[in-house]
């Protein structure tokens, strides 16, 4: 039998399926550097920003503005603002000078996959 409770988790299942097959592309294109960047430096952002997540704070961006009468287009750069804020605070949360994590959803956070220096960087970025 089906629940109130296990309709509403299929719900926000199926929604947050949806917004990872929006956000994610938009995501990578979002993403754009000089000729000069520093190549570990762009890899540190793209290993922080795409790596994979749930993107519950894009969603509720996009839900937020469709709630209101807008569309995920529209509020499309609020919700990618939001997720690269989130993502990059997290490389600074997970640095030794904080909370000296190893792992972060599921890999080796940012300052373990590259350097201490390189996740700096890449949070400030």
């Amino acid at each position: 039998m089906d629940t109130s409770a296990d309709s509403l988790h299929k719900l926000v299942q199926e929604t947050l399926t949806k917004v990872q097959e929006f956000i994610n592309p938009r995501l990578e294109s979002a993403l754009t550097f000089s000729d000069q960047a520093a190549p570990r430096l762009v890899e540190a952002m793209q290993y922080a920003l795409l790596a994979p997540g749930k993107r519950l704070r894009p969603a509720l961006a996009l839900e937020a503005a469709r709630t209101c009468g807008g569309t995920w287009e529209q509020a499309a750069p609020a919700a990618l603002a939001v997720e690269m804020i989130h993502a990059y605070s997290l490389v600074h949360d997970d640095l030794p000078a904080m909370d000296d994590d190893d792992l972060r959803r599921g890999r080796p956070t940012c300052h373990r996959a590259f350097d201490e220096a390189t996740a700096i960087l890449c949070g400030d970025a």
